[in-house]
């Protein structure tokens, strides 16, 4: 019986030389199992010991063999690491970015230069009662802008009596220049306010650095940075050309009198020189 035995294992493993790798394992596994169970038979061991160990080996090199495929398997699958990893969750570095600017919020306007004069082509005053119309001239020639007294004055409605108002120097600017950009601020008291002080400080910077002159209608007397007094107690219209220490102090082209064409007054003074009039800016 021996014989026999040895004889049927031999023939099974010529057979299986020739079968892949993960077959001749699990063929030589199984020969040895009926070796070892063949071999107990003969010896005469205990029976029971050898049947509960046979089916633990087999177990065991089903085991390896289903490992060896799955090895086998993996070894020749494409990789699939590299989807894997683009498709891994973005890193906490990509989701701190900043975040997106806001677009509905308006820059802020570029801050005004703390003093500017305008270049502009003084005329003095060709009548006694023009000075409305010389101002309003002066003004517009720091912009670029020629006009005769006589053609202002005839838009404004001057006469022997002057110019009425601030109200018509501002509407013939606006007729002028692009864009109506010149307003009317009236000072009706005796004397201005300090709001209406700082008013007229931010209307002359806003004015000057947009390259406009400003014309102002003045009444009573005032003294500028020279200690030089100038007074028009009936009303006199000046012209705001330029100003110095952030709108703290203003230069006034005067049409009255060459001799003083220009001078500097501070805004203070400007302010409450023009109280019950008004200006254009």
């Amino acid at each position: 019986m021996e014989e026999t035995v040895k004889h049927h294992l031999k023939r099974q493993l010529r057979r299986l030389a020739s079968e892949r790798p993960y077959q001749l394992a699990a063929a030589s596994a199984a020969a040895l199992v009926l070796a070892s169970g063949t071999g107990a038979l003969l010896a005469g061991a205990d029976e029971a010991p050898a049947a509960a160990q046979a089916p633990v080996a087999a177990t065991e090199l089903r085991d390896d063999t289903a490992a060896s495929r799955s090895q086998a398997r993996v070894a020749t699958a494409p990789s699939s690491a590299a989807p894997a990893a683009s498709s891994a969750a973005p890193s906490a570095s990509a989701t701190s970015a900043a975040p997106d600017p806001d677009l509905t919020r308006k820059p802020e306007a570029p801050k005004p230069p703390a003093a500017k004069t305008l270049k502009y082509d003084y005329q003095a005053q060709t009548t006694f009662y023009n000075c409305g119309p010389a101002a309003v001239r002066n003004a517009l020639s720091a912009a670029g802008i020629a006009r005769s007294q006589d053609a202002l004055g005839a838009q404004l409605g001057t006469d022997e009596m002057g110019t009425d108002s601030a109200e018509d120097t501002t509407r013939v600017l606006n007729a002028t220049v692009k864009g109506d950009p010149y307003r009317t601020r009236m000072i009706p008291g005796g004397s201005a306010t300090p709001a209406q002080m700082d008013r007229l400080q931010a209307d002359v910077v806003a004015a000057i650095t947009d390259a406009r002159g400003v014309v102002v209608n003045v009444a009573g007397s005032a003294t500028d940075t020279d200690g030089g007094w100038h007074s028009f107690p009936g009303g006199h219209y000046v012209a705001v050309v330029g100003y110095q220490d952030e709108g703290k102090l203003v230069k006034i082209a005067d049409s009255a009198n060459p001799a003083t064409a220009s001078y500097w007054m501070s805004t203070i003074a400007l302010a409450n020189w023009a109280a019950t009039r008004g200006y254009s800016a």
